[in-house]
């Protein structure tokens, strides 16, 4: 029976059980069923092995819940960067690794049937050529080795750049670099480095830091490549509410994609794309993608790009509603009402958040925000935190304006006082 290993071979599952088991889920051992409960096992002592001092454990009549704890605003670095760093590799790997960086450490060009050579007389190791040409070719891509081809050959040479030398030359680059580790969107890299160079972040606590989405960036490389090179990519998707072994392999879609979209307000990062199966533009949340593959290029791309600017331009959130290509948006109008001698805050604030909308004013202490949008159930998720001040809304769709008023109902029945008085 094989032993426990820290190491890992395929980061997408580490990512799926790490999201939904231990941040999002927060259940107890008996929940997990994807897999045996010895997966399981081995799944919490990894998390557990990576971030020790932020675990939780709830104890419940349930059992043992084991959940990630973390408040951003009082830890220097983000815990969740460990689940980057472990990978296996097999007593070969390790191998080769230091006697390929033992004989280029020189910094001299040498061809790969020399390398092979010098492996064989200098430290009796036989080493195959496609097999030390790999890990050449792997390294070249990393960055660590340096190919240069003369003639029909190519030659290597191990690459002299040293983190901590560059820092050290350019002032007050390991502050940036201190601050770029932990901001989102590939803060792995800064971090990385600021480990490679032996030094901490000490400076920056970021408050408001949605560190969980940092289990994304593994995706956005491939869809960054996709986007540049204007391809098709398959997207591997499934269901936050069908998380069963039938649908763990999730559902697979081509689309285009256009751009990523990141919620300032919870930091929840989606696809912006186009489905050529159902012909209209949809959006994807990154952390419901299990998998994503580049395919074939696509020959219309800037056509739909100049169509998804215009269409991006009626999205009051992320949601292209159902329309296809072509459409009408549907118009709303709320009216506000504000105080405008003790209240100045309130009309800031839809000024400041009115996005694609046209906020006016029509008379002393009533404002009229104007959308034309594809999906005016996102405003309406806006609008209700200005509850107590709106004064009518007009258009829409008859769904939106009834679910509107059903939740008024209910909160009336909950607070109003009459059949629930004891609810405060």
């Amino acid at each position: 029976m094989a032993g426990f290993s820290e190491l890992i071979k395929n980061f997408g599952k580490t990512r799926d059980y790490i999201r939904d088991f231990f941040i999002y889920g927060c259940k107890v051992r008996s929940d997990f069923d994807r897999k045996s409960l010895r997966t399981y096992s081995d799944e919490k002592r990894r998390v557990e092995s990576w971030m020790g001092d932020y675990m939780r454990y709830d104890d419940s009549v349930h059992g043992r819940s084991v959940s990630i704890s973390v408040d951003s605003g009082h830890i220097p670095e983000n815990p969740l960067y460990n689940a980057f760093y472990s990978k296996s590799f097999t007593d070969n790997d390790m191998l080769l690794h230091f006697l390929l960086t033992d004989i280029l450490s020189d910094g001299e060009y040498r061809a790969l049937k020399d390398i092979v050579d010098e492996l064989n007389s200098e430290y009796s190791m036989l080493f195959d050529e496609q097999t030390v040409r790999n890990k050449l070719k792997e390294y070249t891509q990393e960055g660590l080795v340096l190919s240069e081809k003369r003639g029909k050959t190519l030659y290597y040479s191990l690459c002299g750049d040293r983190a901590d030398e560059y820092i050290s030359h350019f002032e007050v680059l390991d502050d940036a670099l201190k601050y770029f580790s932990e901001v989102q969107h590939f803060g792995v890299i800064g971090n990385s480095i600021l480990k490679t160079a032996g030094m901490d972040n000490d400076l920056f606590f970021i408050k408001h830091n949605y560190i969980i989405h940092t289990l994304e960036d593994i995706l956005i490389p491939e869809i960054l490549s996709g986007m540049e090179e204007k391809r098709y990519i398959t997207l591997q998707t499934f269901s936050a509410k069908k998380r069963s072994d039938s649908d763990d392999n999730g559902r697979e879609a081509q689309v285009v994609p256009m751009q990523i979209l990141v919620s300032v307000q919870t930091g929840r990062q989606y696809l912006a794309a186009y489905i050529p199966a159902v012909k209209r533009f949809s959006s994807f949340r990154l952390d419901y993608i299990k998998t994503i593959k580049k395919s074939t290029v696509c020959e219309n791309y800037d056509e739909l790009k100049a169509k998804y600017e215009k269409n991006i331009s009626r999205c009051f959130g992320v949601s292209f509603g159902t329309r296809r290509e072509t459409g009408t948006v549907t118009p709303m109008k709320i009216t506000f009402c504000v105080d405008e001698d003790k209240e100045p805050y309130i009309i800031e604030r839809l000024n400041r958040e009115k996005r694609c909308c046209t906020l006016e004013k029509i008379e002393e202490n009533l404002y009229t925000l104007t959308a034309d949008v594809f999906d005016p159930n996102e405003i309406m998720h806006w609008a209700k935190t200005f509850i107590g001040r709106i004064v009518n809304i007009e258009g829409g769709t008859s769904d939106i304006i009834q679910r509107f008023y059903n939740d008024i109902i209910r909160m009336e029945e909950m607070y109003g006082g009459d059949s629930d008085e004891h609810i405060q």
